[in-house]
């Protein structure tokens, strides 16, 4: 920081001088030479009493400010002995001027100098930045995915906030995106998710000096419904003086059951036909810049509609891309009715909608909504049962603008049982609502 400073300094000198007489010269000043800045002496005439003990460590907030308090009764007391002779001497007068001015520099730089680790806000630069998560497969196999779109803050007191947008989920596989947002994160019910942690200004108030260290944090994940919290290490590293990276210093263990994902895993894997470990590790590398900084981004003053966050071709799906996203539609199990009746809960909207939404970009192809039972009862009860809730369903989609001419509602009754109807799981997987494509 003094580096910077004796420049100020010599600028007041000369103003403070600017009266002298023209053949006065002016006082030799030493100067802390470059290796000398971390540890700095103020040895300015260095054996004169009235101005210089040696001072060292010049190089934070607090030590300027003592550094100032020496000044000032340095000066008051040489001030004081001045006042009580009838003569000084010109170099005397000179070193009273060159205190002044190296007291006014340091006044003038302090407030930078104790400037808070959060001051102004942080926001987070997304392109420079990445959350990720490994997952596996067969025991062996680790497949890695990341999301696209995420946002976050720290406010000046160092509350951190990080929202991510489910449905931007990337596997770098389509259809496997889409597994994931409807059959495990449940993106239609649970479209974000969000991290908050409260950081202490004390833990990094040396990274300026230290540049890159690691940190214990304490934060709160809000994902599927579920609050769950941890502590982290993190590593904290200042890349430019209006850039810091805070990352995972490690993978971070998350076991599914945590946020109830336990089911949505299942059905991943019968979707897949493949088994999966119940947990996952999560890395992240947040880029955060000074608001007051020209590399700060303005965040969005509202998240964006989780539909426009999916990884998928804009406009028309083809006729692969509809028949995948019917087939694992109608593995979700989240179209509720009434027991025994045909009546749709409030509930099934969010899945419904996103299901309307799907139709509209499948033009030209008529897509069957079929309904099916359990067990339980007659045969012929449950045949009017599943046509009944097969047509509540083209009604509500009806609703939601799709034409009648494009959907076709068929009842099968209890005849194409996809699980055991003997247990209370069986038959929860038998009452069900499938989507096909009939033709293109």
């Amino acid at each position: 920081m003094l580096a910077g400073l004796f420049p100020v300094f010599l600028a007041r000198m000369d103003a403070a001088l600017g009266s002298r007489p023209a053949n006065a010269r002016r006082p030799r000043i030493a100067l802390p030479s470059d290796r000398d800045r971390t540890s700095t002496t103020a040895h300015a005439h260095k054996n004169n009493k009235s101005c210089g003990k040696p001072l060292i460590g010049i190089q934070d907030g607090a030590t300027i400010a003592r550094f100032i308090q020496f000044i000032q009764k340095r000066r008051a007391v040489f001030t004081a002995a001045s006042e009580g002779r009838s003569k000084m001497t010109q170099s005397k007068t000179w070193l009273s001027m060159i205190c002044a001015a190296l007291l006014s520099s340091l006044i003038a730089a302090l407030p930078a100098a104790a400037q808070s680790p959060f001051e102004g806000g942080w926001t987070l630069n997304t392109e420079m930045s990445n959350l990720s998560f490994q997952s596996v497969k067969k025991q062996t196999v680790v497949e890695s995915s990341g999301f696209a779109t995420f946002q976050g803050t720290i406010d000046e007191s160092g509350m951190a906030k990080v929202t991510v947008l489910l449905d931007s989920v990337d596997t770098k596989i389509d259809l496997r995106n889409v597994r994931m947002r409807f059959l495990f994160f449940e993106t239609f019910k649970f479209p974000e998710a969000t991290i908050t942690a409260q950081i202490n200004p004390a833990d990094i108030a040396d990274l300026a000096t230290v540049r890159r260290k690691k940190v214990a944090v304490d934060y709160t994940v809000d994902l599927h419904g579920v609050q769950q919290s941890y502590q982290s290490m993190v590593t904290a590293t200042l890349l430019t003086d209006d850039l810091v990276s805070i990352a995972s210093a490690t993978p971070i263990s998350v076991p599914v059951a945590d946020f109830n994902l336990t089911e949505g895993l299942g059905k991943l894997q019968d979707a897949a036909n493949v088994e999966i470990i119940p947990s996952a590790t999560v890395s992240f590398d947040w880029v955060f810049a000074r608001n007051t900084s020209t590399l700060a981004v303005a965040p969005a003053t509202a998240p964006a509609q989780p539909a426009n966050a999916a990884l998928e071709a804009e406009g028309d799906f083809d006729k692969a891309a509809c028949k995948g996203r019917f087939e694992i539609l109608s593995r979700t199990g989240n179209i509720y009715f009434a027991s025994g009746s045909s009546r749709l809960e409030n509930k099934s909207g969010p899945l419904l909608d996103s299901l309307a939404s799907i139709m509209s970009r499948c033009p030209g192809m008529i897509i069957e909504v079929g309904g099916h039972t359990d067990s339980v009862g007659s045969a012929a009860s449950n045949q009017r049962l599943s046509e009944f809730r097969a047509a509540s369903v083209v009604t509500y989609l009806e609703g939601k603008g799709l034409a009648k001419d494009t959907m076709v509602a068929k009842g099968y009754g209890e005849t194409q049982p996809i699980a055991d109807n003997a247990t209370k799981k069986g038959r929860w997987d038998n009452r069900r609502i499938e989507f096909k494509v009939l033709e293109n």
